[in-house]
């Protein structure tokens, strides 16, 4: 952002580079599918998703100007629309034991896939506020709490997409 020229190998450049490649695997998923709870979630990640890549694109320095031109930060209210989609994921009544082996079917094996990227990122991320390159330390929590969503999204695609108690 602001035409700032950084390394391709900088820390900041894998941060967000990694979110893409998170968001490109989410659009897959997207599109293999026509679920409209899954796709109309996904969709809704995928779009905070670039809001997010556009705050690690920014360097701190920056951040105000950043804000000032009206663009959003993850915030804690930004984790609002996770947090439920993991109640609501916690609430069907998805079956499982023992560790997740990816590859029941495609759709749940491509999360799994989108949740060992947003790991890989959320890792990127803690890397860069240890180093004191990101003081937004609500990134992390986002991505934690997306991948765990990613987690159980999948072992709802696997379990037949059973609905929560409180709407069957």
């Amino acid at each position: 952002m602001y035409n700032r020229r950084v390394p391709k190998t900088s820390a900041r450049v894998d941060a967000y580079g990694f979110v893409d490649e998170l968001n490109s695997s989410l659009g897959l998923v997207r599109s293999q599918d026509d679920d409209a709870f899954l796709t109309s979630t996904v969709e809704a990640i995928q779009d905070q998703l670039v809001i997010l890549m556009g705050e690690l694109a920014t360097d701190p320095s920056d951040r105000e100007r950043f804000i000032n031109d009206g663009f959003q930060v993850v915030d804690k209210a930004f984790l609002e629309p996770i947090d439920r989609l993991v109640v609501s994921l916690e609430s069907r009544q998805l079956s499982f034991k023992g560790w997740a082996k990816p590859g029941d079917n495609p759709i749940s094996a491509a999360l799994d896939m989108a949740r060992c990227i947003c790991r890989r990122s959320e890792r990127q991320v803690c890397l860069l506020v240890e180093n004191g390159e990101e003081p937004n330390t609500e990134i992390q929590r986002y991505l934690n709490r997306l991948s765990d969503a990613l987690w159980l999204f999948a072992r709802w695609v696997e379990t037949g997409r059973p609905v929560a108690g409180d709407e069957s």
